[in-house]
C-alpha cells in the first residue's frame, strides 16, 4: 500500500478542492492507495494562549477525522493561521497519521508528501516512524512561499528534501527555485506535469484576431484580469484590431465588478463570455488566435497545456504556471506579471503572427514531445517514480 499526505484532494470537509492530486493517484491503478486528506481549521486564540502557558508546553494539536472510506480519509486539524506553530501542527498530525496506521496493523511500502514544506515534513515523520521511505511532489507557489517565510525551518526542509527517495516537481522553475534555496539534489528527480482529461491533439487552425482568457471571475484578482484589461486597453488605443473573451462564470456581483474594470479603461475590445463547460473548452481555443492568462500565482496551470494541444499558442506569466517546459518555443510566450507593455506586445504577436506561431505549433504537435504531458506518458512517469521510490535500496558492496 502506498500511502499519499495532501492538503489537494477533494474530500469530505472541502469537495471543491483541485482535483489534480486525486488524478494522479488514478493513473497509477497498479498500486493499493490511501490517502489522508488535510484541511487546517483555525485554533481559537484563547485555546492557542491557554496551551502557550502550560507547563509543560505540549507542541502537539488536535487531529480529528471527520470522513473516511476505503481509500481516502479526512482529517482536520487545529492550528493557527500564518504559519505560526507550522511544524508543531503538521507532526501533531504525522503522529496522528502513524498511530491511524498502527492500529490497523496495516505497514505501508511508501508514504508520499503531496508539498515539500506541509506535507512532506507529514511524510518524512510517518516514514521515520516505519522505518520505509518517502517520496515528495513539488508543486511550487506554496513550496517557495514557505521556503521564504520560515527560513528557521531551512535545515529540516533541506533534509527533508534530500532525503527523499524521490522527488516530483509539478515544473522546472519549481525545481530549482527549491534547489536555489536548498541545493543541487542528487537522488531521483521526475518532471511530473498535471495530468488533464482535455489532452487530445488538435490541429491549429487559423482563425483572425480572436484571443481568449479562461478563468472563474471571482478569482478575477489572482488571474491578474487587470493586467490583461490595460494591455488590451493599451493594443486597442493603438489601433490593433482584436477581440479578447474573457470566459468563465461568476456571481451578479463578480460579473459587474469585472465589468466595471472594462468599462473604466475603455476597453471595448474585451467582452464577457459566460461560462463553457470543461468539455468544449478544447474545441473553443482551437477557434482561438491565442489563449491569454498571467495570473499572479500559477503552480502549473493546466489550462496553458489544454490550449497548446489544442492547437492555441499561449501566453502564460513568466517565472510560474508551465515557465520551464517550452524555452525556445515561440508558441509560448512568457510574460511578467506585473509588466502591462509585455502583455500587451505577446497578445499583439498571438494576433499578428497567428499563422507563423501556429505553424510552429503544428510542427510541434507532430513530435514526440507533447506526448509527456498527455495521461497515458503521466501515468507511466508516475508509476515509474513510485516503485523506484519503494524499492529497497541494493545493499553496499
Amino acid at each position: 500500500m502506498i500511502v499519499h499526505i495532501t492538503t489537494d484532494h477533494p474530500d469530505a470537509q472541502d469537495a471543491g478542492k483541485s482535483a489534480v492530486i486525486r488524478s494522479l493517484v488514478a493513473l497509477a491503478g497498479e498500486f493499493d492507495h490511501r490517502v489522508y486528506s488535510l484541511n487546517r481549521i483555525a485554533c481559537a486564540p484563547a485555546r492557542l494562549l491557554a496551551r502557550a502557558a502550560a507547563r509543560p508546553w505540549r507542541p502537539d494539536f488536535p487531529v480529528k477525522r471527520v470522513g473516511c472510506d476505503a481509500a481516502l480519509v479526512t482529517l482536520t486539524y487545529e492550528a493557527p493561521g500564518r504559519g505560526v506553530y507550522h511544524r508543531s501542527a503538521l507532526e501533531s498530525v504525522a503522529d496522528w497519521i502513524a498511530d491511524d496506521l498502527a492500529r490497523t496493523g496495516e505497514r505501508p511500502e511508501l508514504i508520499v508528501g503531496h508539498k515539500l514544506t506541509m506535507e512532506g515534513i507529514v511524510a518524512s515523520r510517518v516514514a521515520a516512524r516505519f522505518g520505509i521511505p518517502f517520496a515528495l511532489s513539488i508543486q511550487g507557489n506554496t513550496d517557495r512561499r514557505i521556503l521564504a517565510a520560515r527560513p528557521d525551518l531551512a535545515g529540516q526542509f533541506r533534509r527533508i528534501f534530500h532525503d527523499a527517495a524521490v522527488v516530483f516537481p509539478f515544473t522546472p522553475w519549481a525545481l530549482a527555485a527549491v534547489e536555489q534555496r536548498l541545493g543541487k539534489r542528487t537522488g531521483s528527480t521526475l518532471l511530473l506535469p498535471c495530468p488533464t482529461d482535455q489532452d487530445a491533439i488538435l490541429t491549429p487552425r487559423i482563425i483572425g484576431p480572436k484571443l481568449i482568457s479562461a478563468f472563474h471571475l471571482r478569482h478575477r484578482k489572482l488571474k491578474n484580469a487587470d493586467l490583461l484589461i490595460a494591455a488590451a486597453a493599451k493594443l486597442q488605443a493603438q489601433g490593433e484590431a482584436f477581440e479578447l473573451a474573457i470566459l468563465g462564470g461568476g456571481e451578479a456581483a463578480d460579473v459587474a465588478a469585472l465589468q466595471q474594470a472594462i468599462d473604466r479603461a475603455g476597453a471595448a475590445a474585451v467582452t464577457l463570455a459566460g461560462p463553457v463547460a470543461h468539455a468544449d473548452m478544447q474545441a473553443r481555443m482551437n477557434a482561438s488566435a491565442g489563449y491569454v492568462m498571467v495570473s499572479r500565482r500559477e503552480s502549473f496551470g493546466l489550462v496553458f497545456i489544454e490550449a497548446l494541444l489544442a492547437g492555441c499558442p499561449i501566453v502564460y506569466p513568466k517565472d510560474a504556471a508551465v515557465d520551464g517546459y517550452f524555452d525556445g518555443c515561440d508558441f509560448a510566450i512568457g510574460v511578467p506579471q506585473g509588466d502591462v507593455e509585455a502583455c500587451a506586445d505577446a497578445m499583439q504577436r498571438l494576433v499578428r503572427d497567428e499563422a507563423r506561431l501556429k505553424a510552429s505549433l503544428a510542427d510541434w504537435l507532430r513530435t514526440e514531445a507533447p506526448r509527456r504531458f498527455q495521461r497515458a506518458a503521466i501515468a507511466a512517469q508516475f508509476t515509474h517514480g513510485l516503485r523506484l521510490a519503494a524499492q529497497p535500496p541494493s545493499p553496499a558492496h
